[in-house]
């Protein structure tokens, strides 16, 4: 096939000439529009691949006013957004699920405070359809300046009670798998269970912590240790722990990466897992789970299946009746019993 150029380029006209049918029915294939008998569907089609059809998503979003472009907004500077595996599972998700829907990705990350501004600019530029925002720590102005944006937003992860946002979001049942993984270590007869929590300034943290103590009730707080979600704090949480009480004989930790770093601190301080100190985890990362020595038992949340399902969920808002809100969503969490617990 020859080179395309804007004076050869072939014409919705000439795939509709080409398939026998209106320039209208032809249009409606195009675009993903419904109605159209499946036998003139398929000429279309043979026609765009035989003609080398190329959409002008220029003209089209003059027509539709859709840009065909989603930002996905991760409220964290780049180095942790590389390093960790949850933001490779969801952003893989994320990614996914927009190609489906022939839609491209634009990556927003948070460097500093500037970037706020600047993010915010850009959203309200309407330069994107709608946007995806996750990893929103209590501080983050991202929530009042999504709504000044007016731009469609599905956030990942439920938003703070003080935000005063009635926008849709996805979660796993944080709270839920934390009472499962200290149910597991209770029933293991541990006595003394501590909990190494991610940063209070996110819910996800701030409901782990709560199932925690839905099932201790009311545990000393020199039990309670907070790390930043990262194998280093999880070993400066675990280290202090031990120093203040080494009677631990069980931890639940917020995330996998933090129990790596636990592990590690246990293993240099001369303890057995799980015989002198069992150990639960949260995430179920595969990247994580690989390199734990023993095998982690953890609380396994689909997180790439999170990031379809906040896709999936922006789709209906940008096609939602006016004045509807779709349903946010909540999904389980399942406890992995491996070596470590």
């Amino acid at each position: 096939m020859p080179e395309q150029t804007a004076v050869n380029r072939p014409t919705l006209e000439a795939v509709a000439a080409h398939a026998g049918v209106s320039r209208a029915t032809a249009s409606r294939v195009v675009n993903g529009g419904a109605g159209v008998r499946q036998k003139l569907v398929d000429k279309v089609r043979e026609a765009v691949d035989e003609l080398g059809y190329v959409p002008n998503h220029a003209a089209r979003s003059l027509v539709t006013r859709r840009h065909g472009a989603v930002a996905v907004i991760i409220a964290e500077p780049e180095f942790r957004v590389f390093s960790d595996p949850f933001f490779e599972q969801q952003i893989r998700g994320i990614s996914r699920e927009l190609t489906a829907h022939d839609i491209q990705l634009v990556l927003l990350w948070v460097e500093g405070e500037s970037d706020h501004e600047r993010i915010a600019r850009y959203l309200a530029g309407g330069h994107v359809d709608g946007a995806l925002a996750f990893s929103l720590h209590s501080d983050d102005p991202f929530p009042s300046l999504i709504t000044q944006s007016k731009v469609p937003t599905v956030f990942g992860g439920r938003p703070g009670a003080d935000s005063g946002l009635s926008v849709p979001y996805v979660d796993c049942d944080n709270r839920g798998g934390a009472r499962e993984a200290v149910r597991h270590l209770v029933s293991l007869g541990r006595h003394t269970i501590a909990h190494i929590a991610g940063p209070r300034d996110q819910t996800s943290a701030l409901d782990r912590i709560a199932g925690y103590h839905d099932v201790l009730i009311d545990p000393d707080p020199e039990l309670l240790r907070e790390g930043e979600f990262t194998a280093e704090s999880g070993a400066r949480a675990m280290a202090d722990l031990l120093d203040r009480r080494p009677d631990v004989d069980g931890v639940f930790v917020a995330n996998d990466l933090m129990a790596l770093g636990a592990l590690r601190v246990l293993r240099e301080r001369g303890l057995r897992v799980p015989q002198d100190v069992a150990v639960v985890g949260f995430d179920d990362m595969e990247a994580v789970v690989r390199d734990s020595v023993p095998a982690l038992t953890t609380v396994r949340q689909d997180v790439e299946g999170l990031g379809r399902l906040m896709v999936k969920l922006l789709m209906k808002l940008l096609n939602r009746p006016a004045g509807h809100v779709p349903t946010s969503v909540i999904t389980p969490t399942t406890l992995v019993r491996r070596a470590s617990a």
